[in-house]
């Protein structure tokens, strides 16, 4: 089974997206990271991806607060994003209590920190983010194009001793517009690693196509808009439990 992310993009110490609520409950949704947090462990999602869009803009992590008390507030896993690019941006995120943080464009400029980083804190906890945008890869926060394709770039990664990717393609200014799936297969096929894909599941039928490369190494799904928007059948029954719910917090970790 497809391991699902729901991802929390933190900008201005707000939530990038809020949920729809269903008719009549449309502002009921909070858009403060910590409580998006607790409501996604609330409808039993398993972990969590957070980037810090602030951090990715600015070349280091800026919302250490907000990050620590999501950690604090649920009893899930949490990967981060966003501005990692030294070894004391790392360990001080890792301190937090976060699981895995993902690097991007550290892996382009200096590979062999790369290495180093896996040897240091683990290939659980160290893994490379890789978005593409025709045929090459972007980094910094996907202002600038590295002169590198996504399979050469995850070889290489694969070749230090990365054992994860979390892999996103860019169309129109958008990751995660469709699903990547002959580029997917590639790349777990070539490398051997593991691969979390970032977004490109819109809908249930997409999740089913994506179920079938799990057996390539493919196992695991960051969802933003498509989870926030409710486009699975599932979150109809969570929209009607939560209109009879009148908190939202951390009893619903329970």
């Amino acid at each position: 089974m497809i391991l699902i992310y729901p991802l929390i993009e933190i900008s201005k110490h707000r939530c990038v997206e809020f949920v729809h609520g269903a008719p009549g409950m449309e502002h009921r949704y909070s858009v403060d990271p910590v409580q998006m947090a607790i409501l996604w462990r609330g409808e039993n999602a398993k972990t969590i991806h957070v980037i810090d869009k602030d951090g990715a803009a600015e070349g280091r992590i800026v919302n250490y607060e907000i990050i620590k008390q999501m950690v604090d507030a649920v009893d899930i896993p949490i990967q981060v994003s966003g501005g990692l690019r030294t070894y004391e941006e790392i360990q001080k995120v890792l301190s937090l209590g976060v699981y895995r943080i993902i690097l991007n464009t550290a892996a382009v400029e200096n590979p062999k920190i790369i290495e180093d980083f896996v040897k240091e804190f683990g290939t659980r906890k160290i893994a490379v983010g890789i978005v593409s945008e025709s045929g090459k890869v972007i980094i910094k926060g996907g202002t600038t194009t590295a002169e590198i394709s996504p399979i050469e770039l995850a070889i290489q990664m694969a070749n230090l001793g990365v054992s994860r990717i979390v892999y996103g393609e860019r169309e129109e200014g958008i990751i995660g517009k469709t699903l990547p799936y002959d580029m997917l297969k590639e790349l777990v096929t070539k490398t051997g690693v593991r691969v979390t894909v970032r977004g490109g599941v819109w809908n249930y039928q997409d999740l089913v196509r994506l179920q079938t490369l799990e057996k390539y190494g493919v196992d695991s799904i960051i969802l933003g808009k498509p989870l926030y928007e409710n486009c699975f059948p599932c979150q109809t029954l969570w929209r009607i439990n939560e209109a009879q719910l009148t908190d939202l917090g951390p009893t619903r970790r329970l």
